[in-house]
């Protein structure tokens, strides 16, 4: 009988002997940067002529990996995969569902084994600190622990109505082909929890991480081969917007499975509404899309508290996080003691190369951000705002850009209404409480919040109205666990799939009614039409 589910503790770096396993695997990934990644297609290798390169973001450089480029040949390629993941699933759909969350379980063990050896490769693929991407390594645990144990509850008697006379059963069964499109910020977790959800669930899947993290990706694959998953189960092509675009619209495609941005979420469900040529079903779109999210801090707060929080949610992993703080909504009364706060944390911050432990911030993901984050910056002054710190930037070895702080944002302006994605933090003066409530749900995205206040009534007046999936109330807007925090938003946030909770498996399937009459007697015709307009009255 399996355990409880427990997440996965962090590491403690401060042990001497934990942080030096860490820096044996960073040179031990340093030692494999650059190698060549293939397409897979049915357990196949596939290698195409012309290539890319993933880059190291605080040494850009540094060559992480190489890949094939799938959008040269994106249609062939979808079709082979579609078709091999069309074949592996009539066989695949019908595997206990014991069996299939067996292999998400040894899938875990390895990855708990290897936990630095993951959490290095994000180091420097993504240019994640330690401990973010130590989280990182903890939360794809915890997607192959809980959504083993879900699916075995999920494949158990469900409850119905009993009725006289009938056996009946209620069961979910999977949907077919899903397309697996995870983004780069969480690019072991994430990837790692999508694409595990669908298939411990019975589905086979063609799996396209970002251009920005195939690495990462092509080392789970190779674990997924490693536990001996069936062939054709994950199909794993490298690719950008052709690749993606192909996987969308195929017509054997039955669902989509996406994280990412407002815009391209947008687009997938658009194109996923049309129904193509051979297509015979209406394809599920699950996705997780952008944010908007604020800390409001009231007048009564504990300051300290709400200050840690807010630089913690603002600034970790440079503020790529769709749930990071990037609007802080505070009382005037308490502007300036909370902002003296905030700017001294924040001047703590250590910016650095990720490989090194005391390093608290790195570099943005790559030259479109950084350079689309210094406009917004300067969107944010022309438009009224006052930079407290920051607000500068160097491209000259890696994407690095200082975390930032601007004050006197209007609400309704550009800086507190768009996504920046960036280190990055608008600061908007509220009147009261109520007014801060208003700020913050008058933005068209619902992922996280959080409220600083020691009052009862201020915090279930948020609890009824601020308007967003993730709640938090005394505490940071980011760092949800699996199975503790459901996570996903309203809204332009997504679907509020809820990832890590106990429903985010029903996505992945569809429920079958099967009833069965027992010991039934020979019957007159008089009864037989009673029976009937008996049954009349419902479907």
């Amino acid at each position: 009988m399996l355990d409880e589910f427990k997440n996965e503790p962090f590491t403690d770096f401060s042990v001497a002997e934990n942080a030096e396993a860490m820096r044996q695997a960073i040179e031990q990934v340093k030692s494999e940067l650059g190698r060549e990644y293939p397409i897979v297609i049915n357990g196949e290798k596939i290698a195409l002529e012309k290539k890319f390169e993933s880059i190291n973001p605080a040494e850009k450089s540094q060559v992480v990996g190489r890949f094939s480029e799938g959008d040269t040949d994106a249609e062939n390629l979808v079709n082979r995969a579609i078709d091999a993941a069309t074949e592996a699933f009539k066989a695949w759909q019908f595997v206990p569902a014991e069996e299939r969350a067996e292999y998400l379980f040894k899938a875990a063990k390895i990855i708990r084994e290897r936990k630095h050896y993951f959490s290095a490769w994000m180091i420097f693929e993504v240019g994640k600190t330690w401990a973010e991407a130590d989280g990182d390594t903890a939360e794809a645990i915890d997607f192959l622990e809980f959504y083993g144990r879900e699916m075995i509850r999920w494949a158990g008697e469900q409850p119905i109505t009993t009725i006289k006379g009938e056996d009946n059963r209620f069961e979910y069964i999977p949907l077919g082909v899903g397309a697996i499109i995870p983004p780069w910020n969480f690019p072991l977790a994430i990837m790692c929890g999508m694409t595990s959800a669908a298939v411990v669930a019975g589905n086979t899947v063609v799996l396209k991480p970002s251009s920005d993290s195939p690495t990462i990706a092509a080392k789970f694959v190779e674990v997924l081969e490693e536990v001996g998953l069936p062939k054709g189960v994950v199909n794993f092509i490298t690719g950008s917007a052709a690749t993606g675009e192909a996987m969308v619209t195929h017509p054997k495609t039955r669902f989509i499975s996406f994280t990412g941005s407002k815009q391209v979420g947008l687009h997938i469900n658009e194109e996923a509404a049309k129904t193509r040529k051979g297509q015979i079903w209406i394809k599920r779109v699950v996705a997780e899309m952008g944010g908007k999210d604020a800390i409001v801090v009231a007048d009564d707060a504990d300051l300290d508290s709400a200050a840690t929080g807010v630089v913690q949610a603002a600034f970790g992993f440079q503020g790529q996080k769709c749930s990071a703080c990037s609007r802080l909504i505070v009382d005037e009364k308490v502007h300036d003691r909370l902002m003296e706060k905030v700017v001294e944390l924040t001047k703590q911050i250590k910016i650095g190369k990720p490989t090194e432990a005391d390093t608290n911030m790195g570099a943005v993901i790559n030259k479109r951000a950084f350079d689309n984050t210094l406009s917004y910056i300067n969107k944010g002054v022309e438009e009224g705002g006052k930079i407290l710190m920051g607000g500068v930037g160097d491209n000259s070895q890696g994407f690095y850009i200082e975390p930032t702080i601007i004050d006197n944002v209007e609400p309704k302006s550009t800086l507190e209404q768009e996504e920046v994605f960036a280190p990055v933090l608008a600061v908007i003066k509220a009147k009261d409480f109520e007014h801060a409530l208003e700020i913050a749900n008058d933005t068209e995205f619902g992922l996280t919040g959080a409220v600083y206040s020691e009052d009862e009534e201020k915090l279930e007046k948020a609890r009824r109205e601020f308007h967003v999936g993730n709640l938090y109330l005394n505490r940071k807007c980011t760092g949800a666990l699996v199975g503790v925090h459901p996570f996903g938003g309203f809204n332009m946030s997504g679907t509020d799939s809820k990832a890590g909770g106990r429903e985010y498996l029903l996505q992945f399937m569809q429920g079958k009614s099967v009833a069965k009459k027992i010991g039934a007697p020979k019957t007159e015709s008089k009864e037989v039409l009673n029976e009937a307009d008996t049954s009349a009255k419902a479907f």
